[in-house]
C-alpha cells in the first residue's frame, strides 16, 4: 500500500513538474505587448514613472521617445508597438502603416485631432481620449483669461469686474462644467448652449440651458468656446454669431483655432472697437491682428491649456490605465473612432 502511493505521488509529481515547465515554455513564447510613450513634448518624469508602473505591473514592456526631432524617428519606434500613448504628437497614415502591430492609440489629453481617425478605423486601430483629466487646468486658464481681459491685459488702466457679467458656455462637456463651477464662484449668470446634451443636465449644474446658438451669443458679453474640431464645427463661430453679442464683448478660445472664421474674426476686430479675442492658439491671421488691434487681444505662446502638473500626470495616468482595460478586460469605454 506504501509502494503503491508512493508511485502515484511520484507520478504527481512528474505531472506536476511537466506541467510547471509547459506553463514557463508558454509564457516564454508569449510575446509581451509593447507600449510606445511617444511624445514631442514629454510628460513629467512623475508622470512618466506613474506610466510605466502601471504598465509594467499589468507585464507589458514600456518604451519612451521624447523630444524627437525627425518624423523618421516615430516611425521606427511605432514599427512594432502595441499601443501609443501620445500627446500633441501626429499620428497620420504615415505613422498607423509603420505601426503593423498597433492595436490602440490613445491621445494623453481631451482633443483627438492629431489622430487620422479614418485611418485607424481602416486598420481595425482603437483610437481613445481620456477626456475629463485636463478639465480643471483649461477650466482655469480659461477663466484667468477673461480677468485678464476684463482688466485690459494689466496694462494699468482702469476694467471691468466678471461679477453679474453673463457667460455663455459653447458646448457643454468637462470643461465647461469646470469652467461653470470657477464662474459661480465669481458671481457670473451662465448660459450654456449644446444640442448633444440634455437639457435637465445643464440646468442641474445651475446654468440657463439655451436651445439657440444665436441666443446664447446675443445674450452673453462672454464666451468660452469648448467644442471639438470636426465637420460640424470647422469656422461655425462666424462674423454673425460674433456680431450678434453686446457691448463689451469677449470671446475665450481654449478649444482649437480650425473653429473661428478667421475672416469673420477680423471684421469683428473692425467694426467692434469694444471686441476682444483671448484665445490658448494662435490664430493664422495673427500678425493681422497685432498690427491693427492692439491692446485687444493675448494668444499664449503655444498651446497650455493642459501644461500643469497635475494635468500631465492625470491624463498620463488615465492612458495607461485605459490602455491596460483595453488588452485585459477588451474595454473601449473611451473610443473615439466607433
Amino acid at each position: 500500500m506504501n509502494r503503491a502511493m508512493s508511485t502515484i505521488s511520484t507520478h504527481r509529481e512528474m505531472i506536476r513538474h511537466g506541467e510547471f515547465h509547459l506553463t514557463r515554455k508558454k509564457l516564454k513564447n508569449k510575446k509581451m505587448k509593447k507600449i510606445l510613450i511617444a511624445t514631442e513634448k514629454p510628460f513629467a518624469k512623475s508622470a512618466v514613472d506613474g506610466i510605466k508602473k502601471i504598465l509594467e505591473a499589468a507585464g507589458f514592456e514600456t518604451v519612451l521617445l521624447e523630444n524627437y526631432a525627425q518624423k523618421a524617428e516615430l516611425l521606427q519606434a511605432a514599427s512594432d508597438a502595441d499601443a501609443i500613448i501620445i500627446r500633441s504628437d501626429i499620428v497620420d497614415a504615415d505613422v498607423l502603416n509603420a505601426a503593423k502591430n498597433l492595436k490602440i492609440v490613445i491621445r494623453a489629453g481631451a482633443g483627438y485631432d492629431n489622430i487620422d481617425l479614418a485611418t485607424a478605423t481602416a486598420k481595425g486601430v482603437v483610437a481613445m481620449n481620456t477626456p475629463g483629466q485636463n478639465s480643471n487646468a483649461v477650466a482655469e486658464l480659461a477663466m484667468g483669461m477673461m480677468v485678464f481681459a476684463a482688466r485690459n491685459n494689466f496694462n494699468g488702466s482702469s476694467g471691468t469686474e466678471l461679477k453679474g457679467k453673463k457667460l455663455g458656455l459653447h458646448a457643454f462637456g468637462y470643461v465647461s462644467k469646470a469652467v461653470a463651477t470657477i464662474a459661480h464662484g465669481f458671481g457670473m449668470e451662465i448660459y450654456a448652449f449644446d444640442p448633444f446634451v440634455d437639457k435637465g443636465a445643464i440646468e442641474a449644474e445651475g446654468i440657463h440651458y439655451v436651445d439657440d446658438v444665436n441666443e446664447l451669443y446675443k445674450t452673453c458679453q462672454y464666451v468660452s468656446l469648448h467644442m471639438p474640431v470636426n465637420a460640424q464645427t470647422k469656422k461655425s463661430v462666424n462674423f454673425d454669431l460674433l456680431s450678434l453679442m453686446p457691448k463689451g464683448a469677449t470671446l475665450v478660445n481654449t478649444a482649437r483655432k480650425e473653429v473661428i472664421a478667421e475672416e469673420g474674426l477680423l471684421q469683428m476686430f473692425a467694426e467692434r472697437a469694444d471686441f476682444k479675442y483671448i484665445s490658448d492658439v494662435e490664430p493664422d491671421c495673427k500678425s493681422l491682428i497685432a498690427e491693427k488691434f492692439s491692446g485687444r487681444f493675448y494668444f499664449t505662446l503655444k498651446k497650455m491649456g493642459a501644461q500643469t502638473s497635475e494635468a500631465n500626470n492625470n491624463a498620463g495616468l488615465a492612458a495607461a490605465r485605459q490602455i491596460v482595460d483595453f488588452f485585459t478586460k477588451n474595454d473601449t469605454t473611451f473610443q473615439v473612432n466607433k
